[in-house]
């Protein structure tokens, strides 16, 4: 009995190696061979590209403590562009009206709503005397986007800081405009601030956080390195003065979008621009509730990305790209048995780094319930941003309509 456990062990062994001797066995015995090295050597370098992002950059977030913070509370101005939010103002406006801080105004900008906007405003001016309320009239003959409503806002604002929320966020705790007016030190003009959205059920709720978690680790931590290159108006700040000395949004009024990220890819730069990631300065917003809304605005917002700095372009294209092909050749390889151990390795790596830093990641930012999906987040997204920019191109050029 002894000899025959003995045996089959034996036999395990031999097969244990067999099969790893297989999986990293390399032969070129065919000029496809050859075909296929190529691509997997590609492969490597996508591999070595989406290492460096991580380690160079997206890790930087886990790592970042602030080195200076400003101990006078000069006032704020708070801006709210608002286009028939009733709901959204009676529940969201009083928590940015009752911050814990010395002095600061709201402005709302009541942008031709038609609904009950007017009215619940003008009950909260009678409740909160530092609120301003200024109006788009619904008859403006002008079609606008958001732009016109923000320059009027900033243009009524009594102070330099200037703070923007939408109407529907809110902030998560009273000290919002403390924590973000802080990094106003002399040579700072812009604050980037996380604006999450709240959880809910759904595979649509976990794609739209993911997202929001991804785009924020990549321009805060590129904000680290100091290659600011986008924001949110979800929770963002800048001063008057630097609206103002740049025109406004003068370069992008033919444009939908890109009053937050345009605005702040044109004017930030390593020196002026600061980030705020205390859990105190964090905003959460109601998110979309299907999948093809929540396209349509990432669509839109995919609008300003050929507006970026050309090193933007290159450096956010360049992690989306080496991504997609990553996975790809990764699939084109193993279909074709190619190479399976090394690329079974490379894969797991990457894996582990990335569970490992989007989970560093998600404390930093308070995020939670999507960490193992942002595997899948993680492999669709390139290909579903890849979709929506050349659906935009086809659509602009009249080549084709979906």
């Amino acid at each position: 009995m002894a000899k025959l456990v003995m045996s089959c062990c034996l036999s395990f062994k031999k097969s244990m190696i067999q099969i790893l001797t297989d999986l990293f066995l390399v032969t070129l015995d065919h000029w496809t061979d050859y075909l296929f090295l190529s691509l997997a050597g590609l492969a490597v370098i996508a591999w070595g590209v989406q290492i460096f992002y991580y380690f160079y950059f997206f890790l930087r977030i886990h790592r970042y403590r602030k080195v200076n913070e400003k101990q006078t509370l000069d006032p704020v101005s708070v801006i709210i562009c608002a286009k028939n939010e009733a709901e959204n103002l009676r529940e969201n406006l009083p928590v940015v009206l009752e911050q814990e801080y010395p002095e600061f105004q709201v402005v709302v900008v009541n942008d031709g709503s038609s609904d009950d906007t007017s009215a619940v405003l003008a009950d909260m001016q009678k409740a909160y005397k530092h609120l301003y309320v200024t109006t788009i009239e619904h008859t403006h003959p002008y079609p606008h986007a958001k732009k016109l409503a923000q320059t009027i806002g900033v243009k009524a604002a009594r102070f330099d800081q200037l703070l923007f929320i939408d109407a529907d966020c809110r902030p998560v705790s009273a000290n919002w405009i403390g924590c973000m007016q802080s990094n106003f030190l002399p040579k700072k003009e812009i604050v980037l601030g996380y604006g999450a959205y709240e959880k809910e059920k759904g595979l649509v709720n976990m794609f739209i956080r993911m997202d929001t978690l991804w785009i924020a680790q990549q321009y805060f931590s590129f904000a680290i390195r100091g290659i600011p290159y986008m924001g949110v108006g979800r929770n963002l700040a800048y001063r008057r003065s630097l609206f103002f000395n740049n025109k406004g949004f003068a370069n992008q009024l033919h444009l939908q979008s890109g009053d937050d990220d345009l605005f702040v890819n044109q004017t930030a730069n390593k020196t002026n621009t600061a980030l705020e990631i205390d859990p105190d300065s964090i905003t959460v917003s109601e998110p979309m509730h299907t999948m093809n809304s929540w396209l349509r605005q990432k669509r839109r917002h995919l609008t300003t990305g050929p507006y970026y700095h050309a090193l933007h372009r290159f450096l956010i294209g360049l992690e989306m790209v080496s991504r997609e092909y990553f996975y790809v050749s990764l699939i084109v390889l193993l279909s074709f048995w190619k190479f399976p151990g090394y690329l079974f390795l490379l894969l797991l790596f990457r894996w582990i780094m990335h569970l490992w830093i989007v989970k560093l990641t998600m404390k930093r930012l308070k995020e939670e319930g999507i960490w193992l999906f942002s595997l899948i987040y993680d492999i669709l997204m390139p290909a579903i941003s890849g979709f929506l920019i050349l659906k935009t191109k086809l659509k602009k050029n009249n080549k084709f309509a979906w």
